[in-house]
């Protein structure tokens, strides 16, 4: 317990790295709802690119849940439904806002993006009174 910090700083700095060089070397902002987007709508001459980055993202968790699988171990406090439901309104809510919580947060915020920082704002603001009302109600533990 003491030493969880220690995985979110070196897991911030990794992410932050990796945003940083998406945009110095392919011109990019890593929001992955767009990324995910644009392979859903392609455009010609913009595409593998994008398929490099998914399946990057798919062999990365396939490898730790090889080598360390402890780490993937997560106890679910909610019911299933509402895990779905709440991805279904966080992807609504992305195309809504004009990216993910990953691209306005992590991309547009460390870019000094008023859009962002906005966006951001709202994100954490409502994800936190979703938690409040959602244990209130007991449909969270």
């Amino acid at each position: 317990m003491a030493t969880e910090w220690i995985m979110g700083l070196v897991g911030g700095v990794v992410i932050g790295i990796a945003v940083s060089l998406m945009l110095l070397w392919n011109g990019r902002v890593t929001g992955v709802s767009s990324i995910v987007y644009g392979v859903l709508i392609p455009i010609k001459g913009d595409l593998a690119w994008r398929w490099y980055f998914i399946v990057g993202l798919l062999l990365g968790g396939l490898s730790l849940k090889i080598t360390a699988p402890e780490l993937l171990t997560v106890e679910l406090q909610t019911k299933t439904w509402l895990g779905a439901l709440a991805g279904i309104l966080v992807g609504f809510g992305a195309m809504l806002g004009g990216g993910c919580t990953s691209g306005h947060g992590v991309c547009g915020v460390s870019r000094v993006s008023s859009r962002s920082i906005v966006a951001t704002i709202v994100f954490m603001t409502a994800g936190m009174a979703a938690v409040v009302l959602l244990r209130k109600t007991g449909l969270l533990i």
